[in-house]
């Protein structure tokens, strides 16, 4: 493999031992598949923001499994909820979506093609 004589860096700077652990917590919630679809029901449902009721009702998956998954969600600060009547509210933290996605993304003018 030949090795490219000037590269920039694809990250702004290293991220430190106890933000690569909050961070993997993160990703580890996402990692689940029904958790990552309830994130995205939550996002996309309108006002941002979606009832249990709802999340309920796109699974084939009992009530206190969705709750269990909703509580990973939280504990890890991608979701908030307030309770209503008899019914609780979600919503998307996006400061929390935007952390990881500046993590994500590539410094301006590094590309992501391999030579």
């Amino acid at each position: 493999m030949e090795l490219l004589e000037c590269c920039a860096p694809l990250a702004r700077e290293p991220i430190g031992a106890e933000q690569s652990g909050a961070v993997a917590r993160v990703f580890k919630a996402l990692g689940d598949p029904v958790r990552l679809r309830i994130l995205s029901i939550v996002a996309s449902h309108v006002d941002g923001e979606a009832c249990v009721c709802d999340l309920s009702a796109a699974f084939d998956l009992s009530q206190p499994t969705i709750s269990h998954h909703l509580k990973v969600l939280k504990d890890v600060g991608l979701l908030t909820s307030e309770r209503r009547a008899s019914w609780v509210y979600y919503r998307v933290v996006p400061e929390r979506l935007a952390e990881l996605s500046a993590l994500l993304s590539l410094p301006a003018g590094v590309s992501g093609a391999v030579s």
